[in-house]
């Protein structure tokens, strides 16, 4: 299949992109490409790992290599989660205007482009809600008022694991809006012994990160996204793959449409991160673990190491079979 000169363009822009990350983030390449393709595929992001291991650091990065035509960087905001936060601090909250003698709407940090919610789930299930409705529907609604919010909106949250003092386990309704949970991990001997090495440089960077690509750009990326190709038999892979979910011996609860459209619509955005203007195989062995995984409910440790993993095998002998491309 021929590249089109659109998605040349596209590659350069995203190239630029995960270049001017890289600055900072070392040999996390495929993680910085799993961000890029959930904030091209309109959906969210939810980074697992323990402390120190440059999640916060990521979030950053993105938010400042993205620029707003009023701004030198698009407008970013970053909520600590603790367990003493309550929903209006973050949504937002009614003060008093002593000047008009009536109650003005201050809006919160959720008002944003790129929302960094660090440590999620060290806060209360009931301030972990408060995102449900703005990562769902791109809304905030406040009594009787419903407040658009501006596009792009992209939420990357981080969370320890939550063997760790002090963290609320995400409901499932929250984790099904994350089109994707990843984990962090270490980086290779070798990146580590660099990254000691040049420790300084990096923290330079993060300051001196210029913005490569306009918000308006990275909105015709995302519709070009959508106009990726999609063979009919990965789409029944999807499918088949999702139903299969509900009927495993070792998963609870399965996989919903929802979760399934979800999936069709990162490997779309997967594909133009990797150059190419139709999804492979590959694409869907590279992401359907990191897209459904989190949405599924276990009955066993087990059963949760293995049955993805199976699920997605089968899928692809099946494709490799075809011989689709």
């Amino acid at each position: 299949m021929e590249i089109e000169t659109s998605s040349v363009e596209a590659t350069t822009k995203i190239n630029l992109l995960i270049s001017e990350i890289e600055k900072v983030i070392k040999g996390k390449r495929a993680q910085i490409e799993k961000v890029i393709t959930c904030f091209l595929a309109g959906g969210h992001i939810l980074m697992e790992d323990n402390p120190g291991t440059g999640k916060t650091v990521l979030a950053r990065a993105v938010a400042q290599t993205i620029s707003d035509r009023d701004a030198s960087s698009i407008l970013f905001k970053r909520i600590q989660f603790t367990p003493d936060l309550l929903p209006m601090d973050l949504i937002g909250s009614h003060i008093f205007d002593e000047q008009n003698k009536s109650f003005i709407f201050e809006k919160g940090p959720l008002f944003c482009h790129v929302l960094l919610a660090d440590e999620i789930n060290r806060a209360s299930p009931k301030v972990q809600s408060a995102l449900l409705e703005c990562m769902a529907e791109n809304q905030i609604t406040v009594g009787d008022t419903t407040y658009a919010l501006e596009n792009p909106f992209f939420c990357m949250a981080t969370q320890n694991p939550i063997e760790m003092e002090g963290t609320y386990p995400l409901p499932a309704a929250q984790l099904d809006r994350f089109f994707m949970k990843i984990y962090f991990g270490y980086v290779d001997e070798e990146t580590e012994l660099e990254i000691y090495q040049t420790y300084q440089n990096i923290a330079q960077n993060l300051i001196q990160l210029q913005p490569v690509l306009t918000k308006e750009e990275i909105l015709q990326l995302k519709k070009d996204a959508e106009n990726v190709f999609v063979h009919e038999e990965i789409i029944r892979s999807v499918s088949q793959f999702i139903r299969s979910t509900r009927t495993h011996p070792d998963i609870k609860l399965g996989g919903s449409i929802r979760s399934g459209i979800a999936l069709l619509k990162c490997l779309k955005a997967y594909a133009l991160v990797k150059q190419r203007r139709f999804v492979i195989e590959d694409d869907f062995v590279d992401l359907a673990s990191s897209v459904i995984s989190h949405r599924l409910i276990f009955r066993n440790n087990e059963g949760k190491q293995n049955a993805v993993e199976t699920l997605v095998q089968k899928e692809k002998e099946r494709l490799a079979k075809l011989k689709l491309y």
